[in-house]
């Protein structure tokens, strides 16, 4: 046995039970949300959409190098989870598009608080370590 860090044996033993009663997901779904994330087309799909707003595929497109097929097969995989949307417009613009993709709420949550903030952290980290 061990001596035990301040971080262990604190918080509860199954870690569903770290989410409210009646919260707004379910474990499982922010599991899923994680995963999406967890790939690096889709971490930067959702990164510059949360850092530069809403887009058109065609501008992601452009924008992230990606062929069409891959960005819409990360882009569905983004939508199902519920990290970004597809909003449609009413009347096409200029360029005739109709629909773009924006980080939703969670989107950004989770980009904030996070995958980027452990980025951000990397200087503390490198210096602990030297």
């Amino acid at each position: 046995m061990g001596i035990k860090t301040p971080e262990e044996g604190t918080g509860p033993a199954d870690p569903a039970d770290l989410l409210p009663e009646g919260g707004v997901l379910t474990f499982e779904e922010y599991m899923a949300m994680q995963r999406a994330v967890g790939n690096e087309t889709r971490f930067r799909i959702l990164y510059r959409l949360k850092r530069d707003g809403s887009m058109s595929a065609k501008e992601l497109r452009e924008a992230l190098d990606l062929p069409g097929n891959t960005l819409h097969h990360h882009l569905d995989t983004l939508v199902d989870v519920g990290l970004v949307e597809n909003r449609k417009r009413k009347e096409p613009d200029s360029e005739g598009l109709y629909s773009y993709y924006r980080a939703t709420g969670l989107g950004e949550g989770l980009l904030d608080h996070g995958v980027e903030e452990l980025l951000r952290r990397e200087q503390v980290f490198a210096d602990a370590y030297r």
